[in-house]
């Protein structure tokens, strides 16, 4: 396996490979194009949000400043709204159901490193995706960690820092962010 491979697969990999490299770049170019578009600009803001990532619905709108590492692995249904100052660290897949909401600086974070610091200083990583379901809305400042996965018709409280999987239907918040009302 390349280690494009296994950084889709959640094994460890090497995230110098100059491989990967080269996409984080071609990602930055496409990154800062986007961001630097003008707000009335809507059709060439699309044009270059539908280059950056996998997939883009009908109807989505992201507010620049915007950055991700590769963008390949960003998959957003339709109608998704994703406010200015968010990180989507896409090693892994981030996936984003139909019309899901995330607030200002939210942070979405595939990435990993080993707990052990000898092995650590190897310069592996790994990556665990991250899904949000549908109508799912995210305040601003979120933090979801590596593996997460957000049911539909969820409200994560602003600030909160996401550990663990959250069923749909629920309302949760804190650090770590625990369900304080619904299922």
């Amino acid at each position: 396996m390349n280690e494009r491979e296994k950084m889709l697969h959640g094994e460890l990999y090497d995230a110098s490979d100059p491989a990967l490299a080269e996409a984080r770049v071609a990602a930055r170019h496409l990154v800062r194009q986007f961001n630097t578009l003008g707000p009335e600009d809507i059709e060439g803001r699309d044009r270059v949000l539908r280059q950056l990532l996998g997939e883009v619905g009908a109807g989505c709108w992201v507010e620049p400043p915007f950055h991700c590492d590769y963008g390949t692995q960003i998959r957003f249904g339709s109608r998704v709204y994703v406010n200015m100052g968010c990180i989507f660290l896409d090693a892994a897949p981030v996936t984003l159901g139909d019309d899901v909401q995330i607030g200002p600086g939210v942070q979405l974070l595939t990435s990993d490193h080993p707990r052990d610091a000898l092995e650590r200083t190897l310069g592996l990583e790994s990556a665990l995706p991250i899904s949000i379901g549908a109508r799912s809305w995210l305040g601003g400042g979120v933090i979801v960690l590596p593996g997460v996965e957000i049911g539909c018709d969820v409200v994560i409280g602003a600030g909160s820092v996401v550990t663990r999987s959250v069923p749909p239907g629920v309302i949760a918040a804190g650090n770590p962010c625990r369900v304080i009302s619904g299922s």
